[in-house]
């Protein structure tokens, strides 16, 4: 009986050794969706849910030897990336995607922790705005990253406040980057629900999930954006893929379990939100 070839998928990303978040999140997701994944890790990081306490990244030449490794003998169907950190290593990303034929991408901008440690250098915004973003496939920036990726000033006010926002915020960087936009409305100040707004130039959706109240994980961008990737490389177009997507972390919120006194997600599949629109 011949066996069942499921997808490829990759992952660009920090690696998390808390488990939470980062290549961790996006391996536990890729299982759990069906399909298989490869990493490529940016950064190792001293991390757990409360603080980042180290980041040592690599070398720009040992990620292009582990993206060399996997296509050669694993070529994706899809790929995502989350914590780049430095300009040397997004232009290693780049360029080495640059020459390969495109495959969908998923850029998750990861600019900051949520304990608000630094995860994307200074000097590293302008080449993520000018040389990566424009790549992607959808970008899936929180209410932060939205409004630093519209105004990467230092000190920039944090302006979405509600899901009108979001949407204006989706447009606007459509319009800038050329790609679909996915903007996070789960931090929304006296939001009843976990409002997201997704719009590629064709299409917008409203999706919308109520909130779990006392939980908080972590891990939940690189989780979504990992969906969105399984998804993509299952068929499914954009579209559905981030409703099935926001429809697979809206269990895992609620279904989240307790280790060492802190939530974690439950990755294993079901269904779940609203969609309008």
């Amino acid at each position: 009986m011949p066996r069942r070839r499921i997808p490829i998928v990759l992952t660009i990303a920090g690696s998390d050794s808390g488990g939470g978040a980062g290549a961790q999140a996006d391996l536990k997701t890729f299982a759990a969706l069906g399909v298989h994944g490869t990493s490529a890790i940016t950064c190792l990081t001293a991390q757990n849910p409360r603080e980042v306490l180290a980041i040592q990244p690599a070398s720009p030449s040992f990620l292009c030897a582990q993206l060399e490794a996997l296509f050669a003998e694993l070529p994706p169907a899809a790929a995502k990336t989350g914590m780049l950190y430095s300009a040397p290593l997004i232009r290693a990303v780049v360029e080495f995607l640059g020459r390969r034929p495109r495959i969908p991408l998923v850029v998750d901008p990861v600019l900051i922790a949520t304990s608000g440690a630094r995860l994307l250098q200074p000097a590293a915004m302008r080449l993520l705005l000018r040389e990566l973003l424009p790549l992607a496939t959808v970008i899936t920036p929180n209410l932060h990253e939205a409004t630093l990726l519209r105004n990467p000033k230092p000190g920039t006010p944090l302006l979405l406040r509600c899901p009108e926002d979001l949407r204006r915020a989706a447009r606007a960087l459509h319009e800038r980057f050329g790609c679909a936009v996915l903007v996070k409305g789960g931090h929304l100040p006296r939001a009843r629900e976990a409002a997201d707004i997704f719009f590629d130039g064709h299409t917008e959706l409203l999706l919308t999930a109520p909130f779990v109240p006392g939980v908080r994980t972590h891990g939940t961008g690189c989780t979504l954006s990992a969906a969105i990737t399984a998804q993509l490389a299952l068929g499914f177009p954009l579209p559905r893929a981030v409703a099935r997507a926001k429809e697979f972390i809206t269990q895992a919120i609620a279904r989240s379990h307790r280790a060492g006194g802190h939530d974690v997600l439950n990755l294993a599949p079901l269904r779940g939100a609203t969609m309008r629109g």
